[in-house]
């Protein structure tokens, strides 16, 4: 069974990226991806902001991400761009942590004013890191998505569709990888 690990960067408890990702995490169980989801809130702060890229805080995720297939990385848009708090665990990730693996950006914003912030942002800096697979991801204005008290997304059926068909390019991806390695 093929691995994903499912990032999310956002700083808040309450995240729509988080619940964004647990609906991703069970598209993709019914694919037979197995998925692991990881948050900037899971490292501690000090760490993050100081760049410490010997902290074993970070050991796991580099270990998961290195063994991974392919990655969804989910982030807010604040300021035009993806969150500080992920911009931080980027950086602590070995130069080509992403060569080789299938990556799905997910962006959620207060306006489509900030469409652009997947391809003027956040792309340049998972190619940085190698993503040479990079799909052409998905964003959500936040008026699109709203979360259930038990955490689950309610989405549109027009928001479903473009979340399922990118989840469907990412399983296809990984899927065709894993079986021509």
């Amino acid at each position: 069974m093929s691995h994903l690990v499912l990032i999310s960067g956002s700083p808040s408890t309450s995240s729509r990226s988080i619940a964004v990702l647990e609906y991703a995490r069970q598209v993709l169980a019914a694919e037979k991806l197995e998925a692991t989801i990881v948050s900037v809130r899971d490292f501690p702060p000090e760490d993050l902001i100081l760049a410490k890229y010997d902290s074993p805080a970070f050991d796991a995720v580099k270990k998961l991400i290195a063994g991974a297939s392919g990655l969804i990385v989910s982030t807010p848009v604040y300021k035009a761009s993806y969150s500080g708090s992920l911009k931080t665990l980027l950086d602590i990730l070995p130069q080509y942590a992403l060569r080789g693996k299938t990556v799905l950006p997910i962006v959620t914003g207060g306006s489509a004013a900030h469409l652009l912030a997947i391809d003027y942002a956040l792309k340049p800096v998972l190619s940085v890191l190698g993503a040479t697979d990079l799909l052409q991801g998905v964003y959500i204005v936040d008026n699109q998505l709203s979360v259930a008290p038990d955490g689950k997304p309610i989405l549109p059926d027009e928001l479903r569709d473009r979340l399922h068909a990118a989840l469907a390019q990412l399983a296809a991806n990984v899927k065709s990888r894993v079986a021509s390695a």
